[in-house]
């Protein structure tokens, strides 16, 4: 079948060519406190670990900190962590971290000044406005990645929903296949007892055609690990930090801290208590092996005292983000901050806490921004439309750090010399040329008038996002899978289904 003609311009119409794969943060570092103030604080934290301790539930974590030099006390299961020792594992500790993707154009550096974003996480819920709030299922799961891999501007697949349709001794296979087979980003791994640890990283060693030397020989994955506020590390926690610091795998250190819920109220207090707490976790994966991949990371908000939910984008939970990247910056790793929102749906409340709170993580200079699209009810959901309306604002935050100075032809020195006091620049042959490529193309936005808008339908952002997540889930598989390897996967999980899955650690 022929073309029409508007088709045939279509596609003869110039590209805009975007590079948001490779992201350096542009923007000028704020600060929440001095530079004496943020050494105070962490010199209290060196002397939290050291006098007061940290509770360490796992036996193996406790064994390793002692043959690292560390008090222990087993009847209180109480860790007393010297600032040598400490001190020696911030210095062994690389700052510099690559890790693989699916695809080698898609490998990232996490590395203090480099910039990744990932959309929401971890949530028991998905919402869109066709079937509405429901628990994760294996099939939102899947969607979510296919979305996450649609988008240049998010770097890393996160822990999206639960498929809480899977049992949760299969739920790894169901998680890794997606990963493997959806997208060739950055993968996360659950860290929910060696078993599961260990066959996941089986699983991803053996799709990429790797040998055991070559896996461990770089970061292939990434496993988040927050602490239990206040002071202590749970078993699945510590034993994650020890299964990925010895298989050579990225740990990215993250206590979750509510002010005046799990931390002190006051933002100094609440970011020093979770710098202790990173300090510990970052600890333990050096004494586990020198030199292991670790990544610094807070997640410090505060809690609405009438209701005692949480909440995010508010000002102390920027302000507890920008204390935390000076903090980063004095121990000199990569770090992770979060963005996030409590509202219920995505509405303007919803867009004013993400918006609002990502940009405390870049002006705090964050290395992965995490929750920065499509977090709803503090976590509890992640809404398809808001996915996309925050895709908006991450893909132009992404435009801004891709912008360079030229000196050239942008200056349109000839346009202005061509173009007469008073008059326009419309039909200059420099409008001309760069009209179709020279602006960032909305993917949600509506820019018409009121008039137009009105002819079209009056859809609303909202509205109008479910077309595009549609639309792209329309869409065949963009990902390429080498078909052998597909199979010896399938082939895997059902052989390890049958013998019964691997049971998680708590």
């Amino acid at each position: 079948m022929r073309k029409g003609r508007k088709a045939r311009q279509a596609d003869d119409a110039p590209k805009r060519k975007t590079d948001y794969r490779n992201l350096k943060n542009p923007f000028p570092l704020m600060k929440a406190f001095s530079d004496d103030h943020i050494a105070k604080m962490h010199e209290a934290a060196l002397d939290t670990l050291e006098n007061l301790g940290v509770k360490v539930l796992l036996p193996a974590a406790r064994e390793t900190f002692r043959q690292g030099g560390a008090k222990v006390d087993e009847s209180t299961e109480m860790v007393y962590i010297g600032r040598d020792i400490v001190q020696a594992a911030l210095a062994s500790a690389p700052k510099s971290i690559p890790v693989a993707g699916g695809a080698r154009d898609r490998d990232i550096v996490l590395e203090l000044g480099n910039l990744c974003f990932q959309p929401g996480a971890g949530a028991p819920h998905a919402t869109d406005r066709i079937k509405g709030r429901r628990p994760g299922t294996w099939s939102d799961y899947q969607d979510l990645t296919r979305l996450t891999q649609h988008f240049d501007v998010l770097h890393m697949v996160p822990p999206l929903i639960e498929p809480q349709d899977i049992p949760i001794h299969l739920r790894h296979y169901a998680t890794m296949e997606a990963q493997m087979t959806l997208t060739d980003k950055v993968p996360f791994v659950f860290s929910r007892g060696t078993p599961q640890v260990e066959q996941s990283f089986e699983m991803l060693r053996d799709f990429r055609g790797l040998s055991d030397a070559e896996f461990h020989a770089g970061a292939q994955c990434y496993t988040i690990i927050n602490t239990n506020s206040p002071r202590t590390i749970d078993i699945p926690m510590a034993q994650g930090l020890i299964d990925f610091a010895k298989a050579g795998q990225v740990s990215i250190v993250t206590p979750f801290t509510l002010m005046g819920a799990m931390a002190p109220i006051t933002v100094a207090g609440a970011i020093t208590l979770s710098h202790t707490e990173a300090l510990a976790a970052i600890t333990l994966t050096q004494l586990t092996k020198s030199g292991a991949p670790v990544c610094y990371g807070t997640f410090t908000s505060n809690v609405d005292m009438k209701s005692g939910a949480p909440v995010f984008g508010t000002p102390e939970h920027f302000r507890a983000s920008l204390a935390a990247g000076q903090l980063a910056r004095l121990i000199g790793l990569p770090w992770r901050s979060a963005s996030g929102s409590a509202a219920n749906s995505n509405d303007v409340q919803a867009a004013n806490e993400t918006q609002f709170g990502t940009w405390g993580c870049l002006m705090a200079g964050a290395t992965v921004i995490i929750h920065a699209a499509g977090w709803l009810e503090g976590g509890l959901t992640v809404s398809y439309e808001k996915l996309i309306t925050d895709m908006e604002v991450l893909q132009m935050v992404a435009e801004l750090c891709a912008a360079g100075e030229t000196a050239g032809a942008d200056l349109g020195l000839d346009a202005i010399a061509d173009v007469q006091p008073s008059g326009h620049f419309f039909g200059t042959p420099h409008t001309m040329e760069r009209y179709q490529t020279e602006f960032y193309e909305p993917l949600v936005a509506d820019y018409s008038n009121y008039g137009t808008w009105q002819e079209r339908g009056a859809i609303d952002a909202n509205t109008r996002a479910t077309g595009v997540w549609q639309d792209i889930l329309a869409r065949p598989n963009p990902v390429k899978t080498d078909d052998q390897a597909v199979g010896d996967l399938k082939d895997y999980i059902a052989k390890a289904t049958k013998a019964g899955g691997a049971a998680p650690v708590s």
